[in-house]
Order: structure tokens, then sequence, then C-alpha cells
């Protein structure tokens, strides 16, 4: 995702060259890696300013001795005046020596931009005393956790994190995020400050700051662990070093039930052909079944119809149509009372995690272990899968059609493809049955 040039070493300096030690070098100030989801962006190779980035103060925000200046905003950062310096950056943790150097004057910063228990330590050259001896110490100081990213999923699998973080630091903790996640998430945390993007931050002059991401061909620089590894929500736990236990945020639920009918809510929709159900029979052979049944269907897709160049995804036949551009409050209250929903690997699903629905989620382009626990996740192991979670190939960004290692074959999209409609039916029924819900009108097994 990121250039390589990201990772370059490089120390500024005046004169003298650098002398490196323990485990790490470190690197120049850089940008965030700007590919940090699976959305696709079809209209163009050129990324696009990203309205959900929250870039770090110029300049260390704390004081230290001798007009050092230092912080922990995406990593530690030390800012050294003129002198005879020796820096070393260290894991308080493990006692591990991260990276050390004689410096002139110039910046110092870590290579790792996740959570350490960082120390700082620095000496005028020869000294016996460090002249800055600090140990991050997050308690009361003000704190940014960045979601640079306007996607529903993702931002829903990541809030929890976010929260134990401010609980284990007790530290005065910023959320940016896109104003619509904002707006759900805002009065359910009432010990975290929100601030909807795009719009001006709350902390100009954070202690320390996090970004939260999915980083892509193997960054370990900003997440310890790939996140193909370990699952798309739980990557935020090991980013901000808190449990990595899946717990479904909270959002405001306890809405009045406006559709007397039962229904079930359906999404078919996501942002690239990958994530799709590929099955040209899958949806409508669903939708059947559960008017059969006797339950409303309600599309609840933003797009009724979405595509790119020759292909083309439609609403299913005989749904009602609920899409639009609706709030994300109104999908939530609609959902929670569906008695059951059913998506993809997309984040309608997400939503309906926090609303508590039960959820059939069939994908086959993720692994199981991607998304959330559902009992009723529909997998095909038959076929090529899990393409977004092999570590030794990379999501194109740029390519509606991806598919990594049958794109323009016959097996192209086999993944859902093989995914049949048997086979989420019959999830269906085990779902309706651990919940005790009978058909809205009987059935000829129920006679």
């Amino acid at each position: 995702m990121s250039d390589e040039k990201q990772f370059s070493q490089a120390v500024q300096t005046n004169q003298n060259p650098t002398v490196n030690q323990g485990v790490t070098g470190a690197t120049s100030a850089v940008d965030v890696p700007k590919d940090v989801t699976a959305s696709v962006n079809v209209m163009s190779n050129q990324v696009p300013p990203n309205p959900f980035v929250v870039d770090i103060p110029p300049v260390p925000t704390q004081e230290g001795p001798m007009g050092i200046r230092y912080d922990f905003n995406d990593g530690a950062r030390i800012l050294l005046p003129k002198g005879k310096w020796h820096v070393q950056i260290e894991d308080d943790e493990t006692d591990n020596i991260i990276f050390a150097c004689d410096a002139d004057e110039g910046w110092v910063l870590s290579t790792k931009k996740y959570y350490i228990p960082f120390r700082i330590r620095v000496w005028v050259r020869g000294e016996q005393e460090p002249v800055l001896n600090h140990t991050l110490d997050l308690k009361g100081k003000e704190v940014q956790i960045k979601f640079p990213v306007g996607t529903i999923g993702d931002t829903v699998g990541w809030m929890t994190y976010a929260n134990r973080f401010q609980q284990k630091h007790q530290c005065a903790a910023e959320i940016t995020m896109a104003k619509n996640m904002a707006e759900i998430f805002a009065g359910q945390y009432p010990n975290l400050f929100f601030t909807a993007l795009p719009g001006k931050v709350r902390f100009e002059k954070p202690y320390a700051s996090y970004t939260l991401g999915l980083f892509f061909r193997g960054n370990t620089t900003h997440q310890p662990i790939d996140f193909r590894k370990v699952g798309l929500h739980r990557t935020a736990g090991f980013i901000l070093g808190v449990d990595p236990r899946e717990e479904a945020p909270k959002v405001k639920l306890g809405s009045k039930r406006k559709i007397k009918d039962r229904y079930v809510c359906i999404a078919t929709k996501a942002s690239s052909q990958a994530k799709m159900w590929n099955n040209g029979y899958g949806w409508e052979q669903v939708v059947a079944y559960l008017k059969g049944l006797g339950y409303r269907v309600f599309c609840i897709d933003k797009e009724p119809v979405t595509g790119f160049k020759y292909t083309w995804n439609r609403m299913p036949h005989d749904v009602e149509d609920f899409t639009g551009n609706k709030s994300l409050q109104e999908r939530i209250e609609l959902l929670e009372h569906a008695d059951f929903f059913i998506g993809l690997g997309s984040g309608l699903s997400w939503l309906a995690w926090c609303a508590k629905v039960p959820i059939v989620l069939i994908s086959g382009f993720s692994l199981p272990m991607c998304e959330f626990y559902t009992p009723y996740r529909v997998f095909n192991s038959h076929g090529c899968n899990g393409c977004w979670d092999d570590v030794n190939v990379n999501f194109d960004h740029y390519d509606y059609f991806w598919c990594p290692k049958f794109k323009d074959t016959d097996r192209q999209f086999e993944c859902t493809r093989l995914i049949t409609g048997k086979q989420v039916i019959g999830h269906i029924k085990q779902l309706m049955k651990d919940h005790h819900l009978s058909a809205p009108k009987p059935t000829k097994e129920d006679k």
C-alpha cells in the first residue's frame, strides 16, 4: 500500500553520520499510508485527498530541557536543537533499546507508529546522566485516536478498541471519524470526545496520537501484526495494545417499531465485485424462500444498482426497496426490529452486528475469522477462497474486478459463485430454529 520510500531509514542531522544500535532504525516523518480499506477507487489511479486524515502537529508538542521537544504522535518523536547529543528510544515494557544514535541536531523518530510504551532518553554526549528521561504516561493526557476512513465496516469494527484504550489509560481521548459514524457513537460513549470529519480537531497539540487502519503489503510500521492474520476488526486491538477480543460497539437501540409485519433485511452490494455473492441465482432463491415463509423482505443497500463497466449488480426481484441515502440511525432502527439480516462482508453487516440482530453473512473472498463471529457465516471451501486474507497477495484498490488467482478465467469469483442458494437457506433454517422463530405463515413443514 505504501511506497517503499515510506519505510526508508533516515535521521535528520547536520554533520555527524548516524550511529545505529538496537532493534530497528529511525525513520523520517512520513504521511499516513493512503490506502487503508477494502474500498475500490475505479475512477483514477491518483489518490484523492482524504478528508478523514488528521495530520500530526509539525513540531513535537512537549517541551523538554535545553530546548529539546518530544511527543508520541504517530510514534516517538524527538526534535533536537544544536548540540552534541546521544539519543535512545526504548520499549519500557521489555527494556529493549529500539534505536540509538548520536546527533548534532534535528529529528529522531521511531519506525513504529502503533502503541508501544516508549521511553525516551537524551544525553549530552559524554555525560553520565540523561538530560531527558521520559516514559510514556497517557493518564490525563490529550490523546487522539484517528479513524482515517469513511467506511462503515472498518469504523464499526474498530470502535470498541478505542474505548478500551481510553479506559485502560484514563486519558482524555479524542476520536476523529467521519460525521455519519460519529453521530451514531457519540451519545453512547460519554467518556470520549468525538470530532466529526471533515472538521476542526479538539486537541491541536496532543501528547500522543494513534492511527487505526488496514495497512497492506506486509506493513509492520503501522501495525504490529499483519491484519490479514488477525481479522479486520481485531487488528485495532493490536495497534492500540488492548484486549483484541471482539465486542460489538454500542449504538442507540430501543426505537419504537414502525412496521407491524414481520420482515427480514438484506444487503446485497459491496465496494468491489469480489465481495458480492456472485451466484447468479442465489439471491432470487433466498428471497423466494423468505417470501414463501410469509416474510416481507427489505433491501437496505444505499444504491439499488451498483457496478462498473460491463457488470452491474441489481436489487433482487420481489424485494421491497428500502435503498437510499438514509442516515445510519434510520438503518439501525429498521435492523433492530427485523427477525434477522442477510448480508455480505461489508458495512451493513457490521451495522447489523451493532443492532444485535441475528446475521447470516455470506463471503468467500475473506475467511470467516476476518469478520465478527456469527454462527451463520456462509463459506464454501470447495473452490478458491480467502484471497483477502492471504498474506501472499495484495488487494488492488483500483481494480473493481480484482481476483488475484483466476481473473478473466472461468474460475473468477468462484469463492462466492460456489455458495448456493440451498447453502444459505440451510443457515436461515438453523438460525430460525436456534432463535425459535416460526414462519409468519404456516408452511408445509408446519402442517
